[in-house]
């Protein structure tokens, strides 16, 4: 292990953990019904902290302390992904720990599926306008979903990785560009929505309706 090691790991698993600089969670954010577009990329802003901070540093310390780390399966393999936190937490919760740490997991990817599937469908209908294109999508990302359900891991984190930096480059070039346009409308939004007199008549109208 090395550093450049650690920096390479960390950075692919933590832009797969939250997206973070891959574009794709501001599809989801458009969706959303907001009085200014500053205020849903804050609210966006916390799923890096929870997500990444706080759920993954928590996997990760479990890990690191258990003492599994490195232990190898009943093949003779290293035990790693999902298998090795299972492990981890099982140490302390027992088997409460595994069926934990296995139905949030099951969780997650589900979740993680939909989310792209919406991701790469609501891009396709941007482009070309037609239900029909979509339909077919979804047909071609559940076999898609399938095949990868069904290789090994080593081969999914690569191609993983791979997909996610050619998503990088173009999204961050974008945000380059767009730079002035983010400035003032976060300066719009903390001018002119955020003043102490907004706040206050909204929480005197929130306090009314409550009452």
């Amino acid at each position: 292990a090395s550093m450049m090691q650690a920096m390479r790991w960390g950075c692919a698993r933590g832009v797969f953990s939250n997206e973070a600089g891959l574009g794709s969670a501001a599809i989801s954010a458009a969706a959303a019904t907001t009085d200014h577009p500053s205020r849903q990329g804050y609210i966006s802003m916390t799923g890096t902290f929870f997500d990444t901070i706080v759920v993954c540093s928590i996997t990760g310390l479990t890990i690191a302390s258990s003492g599994v780390l490195g232990s190898t399966g009943a093949d003779g393999k290293i035990v790693t992904g999902a298998a090795l936190t299972i492990q981890a937490f099982s140490t302390v919760m027992g088997k409460a720990g595994g069926w934990i740490v296995t139905v949030g997991i099951a969780l997650f990817a589900f979740s993680t599926i939909i989310g792209w599937e919406y991701h790469g469908e609501k891009a396709l209908e941007y482009l070309v306008h037609k239900p029909l294109y979509c339909y077919i999508y979804r047909i071609v990302f559940s076999v898609v979903a399938f095949v990868g359900a069904t290789t090994s891991l080593e081969i999914v984190w690569n191609f993983s990785d791979v997909m996610n930096g050619l998503m990088v480059f173009p999204n961050l070039i974008s945000l380059i560009a767009l730079s002035g346009v983010i400035a003032e409308e976060t300066f719009d939004f903390q001018d002119n929505v955020l003043t102490p007199e907004r706040l206050a008549r909204k929480s005197a109208r929130l306090q009314k309706e409550t009452d």
